[in-house]
């Protein structure tokens, strides 16, 4: 596995509540108004609010250079923030991030754990960092890898590594999971394996943020997904519904022998694959219109579909039009050495 970027080593997992946090927010489990952070002249987030219930998982989502990875680690306590409140489990980050650490887990999109250790003498010596840990035998259980506790990490493939890496910041039984890019560089099979893992975790009560470039993963795990762009949330709400996505039309697209035409009232653009596709106000009626005509005439409707945007076509138009903001030109030093 690839070396873990440079961070306090108190901070790659979590641990059993030990401080004072209050949850005075209404039960959030992240609380932030008005958050700014600028690199000298380049304002990496601006004016940002964002609210995470408990228990919920919730995903982040933006280009390169939007602002994603600052606001994270503002979130995580290892980043300071230049304006704005931050309430993360009850604790300001800024202030409080002893305290916070025994509550959060982090999963960075790369690990560095000792390769000739096992999977439970891995996760073992995580639990020993931490005052009350979740019993090994029921972290092991949790990610799955059951059938390779004994195994020696250098023998685990990426899938199950990402478990591993799951494993340790599960260690310390914390409140609040981030997840940054959990599946990168996974087969199908090993992706869908993680996805059961992360839904694992909000049937445990377990508060996830995650940061994903993959809109099928943001589709199928979190309850509410926020676009961030040119460091700002520029949309927020569940998958199906972001960026106003369930009152856009519906596109019905099918092919049909050359010379055929439908009724002129249904008639669309036909594209070089031989597909037309045509925009309906009403559904229902318009799907009703064209399977009456194709039976009367006896025409086969190829590849018949109904078609709303997809999660990542309103993802693509509400960060396209949003801009970028320069931050991937910073020196990674400066960035934290990972992307935005």
């Amino acid at each position: 596995m690839a070396t873990a970027p440079e961070r306090p080593r108190d901070l790659a997992a979590g641990a059993a509540p030990s401080g004072n946090g209050t949850l005075a927010d209404g039960g959030l489990a992240v609380d932030v108004r008005g958050l700014s952070k600028s690199y000298g002249s380049v304002h990496a987030v601006r004016n940002i609010d964002l609210q995470i219930q408990h228990g919920e998982i919730f995903a982040l989502l933006g280009p390169n250079g939007a602002g994603k990875t600052t606001t994270v680690e503002i979130l995580e306590g290892y980043r300071s923030r230049d304006a704005g409140s931050v309430s993360v489990l009850g604790y300001d980050p800024g202030r409080d991030r002893r305290s916070l650490k025994s509550r959060i887990g982090i999963v960075l999109q790369s690990t560095g754990v000792e390769n000739y250790l096992t999977v439970a003498e891995t996760i073992s010596m995580y639990s020993s960092f931490y005052p009350d840990p979740r019993p090994v035998d029921e972290v092991i259980r949790l990610v799955g890898l059951e059938d390779k506790q004994d195994a020696r990490v250098m023998k685990l493939s990426g899938g199950l590594q990402r478990r591993l890496d799951v494993a340790i910041a599960l260690a310390g039984n914390p409140d609040l999971l981030f997840l940054d890019e959990p599946t990168t560089g996974f087969d199908p099979s090993a992706r869908r394996e993680a996805w059961d893992v992360v839904k694992n975790l909000a049937g445990l009560g377990k508060t996830v943020l995650l940061t994903t470039h993959y809109m099928d993963e943001a589709q199928y795990l979190a309850d509410r997904v926020a676009v961030i762009a040119a460091g700002r949330v520029v949309a927020e709400g569940s998958p199906a519904t972001i960026g106003d996505r369930e009152l856009a039309k519906a596109r019905i697209r099918f092919r049909i022998p050359a010379g055929a035409g439908p009724p002129s009232e249904m008639v669309g653009q036909r594209g070089p694959d031989g597909f037309t596709e045509l925009t309906a106000d009403d559904v229902t009626r318009t799907l009703h219109q064209l399977t009456g005509w194709a039976i009367d005439e006896g025409i086969d409707l190829e590849g018949l579909e109904v078609i709303r945007p997809s999660l990542e076509e309103v993802y693509l138009e509400l960060t396209g039009s949003a801009g970028a903001t320069g931050l991937e030109d910073l020196p990674a030093k400066r960035r934290g050495k990972r992307a935005s």
